[in-house]
């Protein structure tokens, strides 16, 4: 009996002990939630602000009794960020579709195909990743320059079409496949190209999915290049944009105008995130484990 009491009584400790430490756990966590979703609130919340009522605040609001949605109309007629929208996606589509294609056929290279010094010429590949960006754009600028490339799409896009990290990762994805798998389909006399579009690219799509989305976020959130690359308002992105909407757009004083521009310009970002985070931590996880 007393050693029933005594087993009851570690139990309830234990037990109390696992409920003490959610309470702390979960505290901790929607107190950082809260941090990390302040910013999205106050921009939100003053994207809806008029510009009178905004400067009428000796000390900031958290609410509104009088939204208004005029600062998002103000977006879109002030300047052309429709028009820096549609550029943005045509830059992002575009060099999302000749990445793939190049750290595809790039990673089955490296993955499956054997030759002399494949090794080296790997570790080679994986060293640039060692070059500040700083230097990498420097280069990409003269060489585009040289070409006479500057205020075009496809000066835009050409430094932009590879990727060391996303090739590493989509080689590491490609070597989990079993090498008996591809020797069966050497037997059946399956070329290269086929193997790869049939067998490896629909076993690995996830990792594919997860290289596109981040490439595309990467595209969407580009300014340094761009920015450098760039001087005609025609091939501004929305990066870029937000600048030139500072300077010559609203003014540097109407904050609100400017949140409402940058709500309309991180909205499709957060919904692609929020649809495909599961497969983004899932293909990243997948791609950097062996076995």
């Amino acid at each position: 009996m007393e050693k029933q009491l005594e087993y009851n009584k570690i139990q309830k400790s234990a037990k109390l002990h696992r409920t003490l430490r959610n309470i702390v756990t979960y505290a901790l966590l929607t107190f950082w939630a809260l941090v990390v979703l302040f910013p999205f609130y106050w921009m939100l919340l003053t994207s809806v602000k008029s510009y009178s009522s905004y400067n009428a605040e000796y000390i900031p609001s958290f609410f509104t009794l009088s939204p208004t949605l005029q600062n998002y109309k103000d977006a879109f007629t002030s300047v052309p960020l429709g028009k820096y929208l549609g550029n943005t996606v045509i830059f992002a589509v575009v060099t999302t579709a000749v990445m793939v294609v190049v750290i595809t056929l790039s990673a089955f290279a490296f993955a499956r195909l054997k030759f002399r010094g494949r090794s080296l010429v790997f570790t080679l590949f994986l060293s640039l990743m060692m070059i500040p960006n700083e230097l990498v754009v420097i280069t990409n600028f003269v060489t585009i320059t040289n070409m006479d490339l500057r205020n075009t799409f496809t000066g835009l896009i050409l430094p932009s079409v590879t990727s060391v990290f996303y090739i590493y990762l989509l080689k590491e994805n490609f070597e989990q496949v079993p090498d008996e798998l591809y020797r069966a389909a050497k037997v059946d006399g399956t070329s290269d190209l086929k193997y790869l579009c049939k067998v490896l690219i629909p076993i690995c799509r996830p990792t594919l999915i997860t290289i596109i989305i981040l490439k595309i976020i990467e595209c969407w959130n580009s300014y340094v290049w761009p920015r450098l690359i760039t001087d005609d308002p025609n091939y501004y992105l929305v990066s870029n944009g937000i600048q030139e909407i500072r300077e010559n757009g609203f003014g540097r004083e109407n904050i609100p105008a400017m949140m409402a521009a940058v709500v309309v310009i991180s909205v499709p970002l957060i919904v692609l995130f929020l649809i495909f985070r599961k497969k983004i931590m899932a293909g990243v996880a997948r791609g950097g484990t062996k076995g």
